[in-house]
């Protein structure tokens, strides 16, 4: 059975960050990861000389890939931070930044968007994997990053267990494909449970390369499930990927909403266009009575939405329908598309589609949907 040990025997004949260290011994070797013949390996290396190193990078995964047994390689660099942060400006607030130069478009996808949230458990996953549906039965060709690295959630959102395969080119990743999207996550390469501990520049590293090292082919939308937070890896995130807009997803509650300014404000300090806000758990109908009752407040995304001038995409309820589909691994979306809850998740992505590809309709006051 193929080991860590016999990966790193196969990386002793390439030469480490020094041209002479063989790999193993040099100490740049910053994880390996190896499972039904899947192999990830991360190496870190001084971003100044980033371009120098590719040519390592390629050999590593070259050594791996004519390893008996290996069905998949890839090999990902990974760096500090180097330098100072930039200055703010007066009173302490930031000056709103251009896109940098280096977030380049990828070819074959049209728009990348990102659904983010201030603070986890608002249900961000579940809303970008029904979103991601939703626009496929749109008729749009869609494909799904899970970019939350340290809790890859789509796995279990969309019942994959496979492991993902090279493409015909034999470079990069095939991505997976469930009910008609395409899907990528690092939850495909790693035990599910697994303690993913990682420095900030190494989950970038492997994020970049999920997006330009996968064969997504020719995509209308690659929606981005964000980790939560405004962190470093937010930032870095939104601005080296050409990201169309965002989308915020809050629930109604004040602890809540205060996470989503701060997410709010991330994204137009990167210039990053946002789509709008998503109110999740916006309100519970008991199935039994009918009775409805607003659990974590009601109205309060609408209120943050409309005090930022940006559009209210509408309300998903908070229902014990949605939860029992997407722990199933068949989203209702997917699996009832005719059903209350599913129409929340269509209303959503007819709004996104037409920020998108219209430039209109987004902010619009989006219906009241309830389920009976």
């Amino acid at each position: 059975m193929l080991a860590k040990d016999d990966i790193l025997a196969a990386l002793a004949a390439v030469p480490g960050p020094d041209g002479k260290t063989p790999l193993p011994q040099s100490g740049a070797i910053d994880g390996v990861t190896v499972r039904d013949g899947k192999v990830f390996v991360a190496i870190k290396i001084n971003p100044a000389h980033a371009k120098a190193m590719e040519v390592m990078r390629s050999e590593a995964e070259a050594k791996i890939k004519a390893l008996p047994g290996v069905a998949s390689a890839l090999v990902t660099l990974t760096a500090e931070n180097a330098g100072p942060a930039a200055p703010a400006a007066g009173h302490g607030h930031a000056a709103p930044r251009q896109r940098p130069p280096d977030a380049r478009p990828i070819p074959g996808i049209d728009k990348i968007i990102a659904v983010a949230s201030g603070k986890g458990g608002v249900g961000k996953s579940t809303t970008a994997c029904n979103l991601a549906l939703g626009l496929a039965r749109l008729g749009l060709k869609v494909g799904v990053l899970d970019a939350d690295v340290f809790g890859p959630s789509m796995p279990r959102l969309l019942g994959i267990t496979e492991k993902p395969d090279l493409a015909p080119d034999g470079h990069k990743l095939k991505p997976l494909e469930k009910y008609g999207v395409k899907v990528m996550s690092i939850g495909f390469l790693v035990e599910e449970g697994a303690a993913i501990v990682w420095r900030g520049p190494m989950v970038m590293s492997a994020l970049t390369q999920f997006l330009r090292e996968v064969d997504w082919g020719e995509l209308d939308v690659l929606v981005v499930d964000m980790p939560p937070g405004t962190g470093d890896a937010q930032l870095t995130m939104a601005q080296n990927v050409p990201l169309s807009g965002a989308l915020i997803v809050s629930t109604p509650q004040d602890l809540s909403l205060i996470d989503a300014r701060r997410g709010i404000a991330m994204f137009k300090q990167v210039a990053v266009p946002l789509l709008g806000v998503v109110e999740n758990m916006s309100y519970f109908v008991c199935p039994h009575c009918g009775g409805r009752t607003d659990i974590f407040a009601h109205g309060g995304a609408r209120h943050e939405a409309e005090a930022h001038g940006a559009p209210f995409l509408g309300e998903i309820p908070l229902d014990v329908r949605i939860r029992e589909t997407s722990d199933g691994g068949v989203p209702v979306v997917a699996s009832a598309p005719d059903s209350p809850q599913a129409a929340a998740y269509l209303v959503l992505a007819a709004r996104v589609r037409a920020a998108l590809f219209e430039g209109q309709g987004a902010s619009r006051p989006a219906p009241r949907i309830v389920v009976e």
